[in-house]
């Protein structure tokens, strides 16, 4: 049995090193928004545990057992958040620090179960991967909306920065996972976008916020 603050620190180094960034004593402080000198007790303790392994100055990575514990609480926290939009009515700005509280039940069975409710979804509110049991991620092929020439015609399918203050701005502009719109004009400029949403809602996006929308071309709907 592994304390919540283990839990954390193991979820911090896979989140880095998913992102391609060095899981390093103050990259892992910075994320836990704790002292270094703390994160560099706990990875210590971690990798006496087999979870991860330590080398100062080239930062720290998951072994295997390791990797999968992670994979389960990042399977928790997305259920978690995929329950508190679809059930409960939470907005997907608002629903992260309650997942963060609620991945850390350990229970296999409860998770299986939320699953199984939820009907085994495999993406959450912001689009993110679902792990199944086995830890294995679901894939997709996807590009940045800022890479769409004008004229495309796609669906958004994940947010990269799922941080509150873009999902906030994202909801404002009547933009959700899975809404269609196609790609009106781009400018020589700077790069910001005009979209129009659904049939006609027309909102201009900036290059920052258009490199953190992933799509992927949309699909035609079927005539009746």
């Amino acid at each position: 049995m592994l304390s919540r603050s283990e839990e954390d620190h193991i979820k911090a180094v896979h989140a880095l090193v998913q992102e391609g960034k060095a899981a390093g004593t103050k990259d892992v402080a910075d994320r836990l928004g704790t002292k270094a000198s703390s994160v560099t007790v706990m990875l210590k303790k971690l990798a006496a545990k087999g979870l991860l392994r330590h080398e100062p100055y080239y930062g720290a990575t998951l072994t295997a057992k390791g990797r999968t514990f992670a994979l389960k609480l990042v399977r928790n926290h997305r259920l978690w958040e995929t329950f508190l939009v679809q059930r409960l009515g939470f907005g997907w700005d608002e629903v992260h620090d309650l997942a963060e509280q609620l991945e850390h039940v350990r229970s296999t069975e409860l998770t299986d179960r939320l699953s199984a409710f939820l009907g085994h979804p495999e993406f959450d509110p912001h689009g993110d991967p679902i792990p199944d049991p086995q830890g294995r991620l679901p894939k997709r092929r996807s590009l940045p909306l800022g890479e769409c020439p004008p004229g495309s015609r796609v669906r958004l399918v994940a947010v990269k920065d799922g941080s509150d203050t873009l999902l906030q701005l994202l909801g404002q502009k009547g933009l959700r996972i899975g809404m269609h719109m196609k790609v009106a004009a781009r400018e020589s400029f700077d790069a910001s976008m005009e979209v129009v949403i659904g049939r006609s809602t027309r909102q201009v996006l900036s290059r920052q916020v258009a490199a953190q929308l992933l799509v992927e071309p949309a699909v035609p709907a079927k005539p009746k």
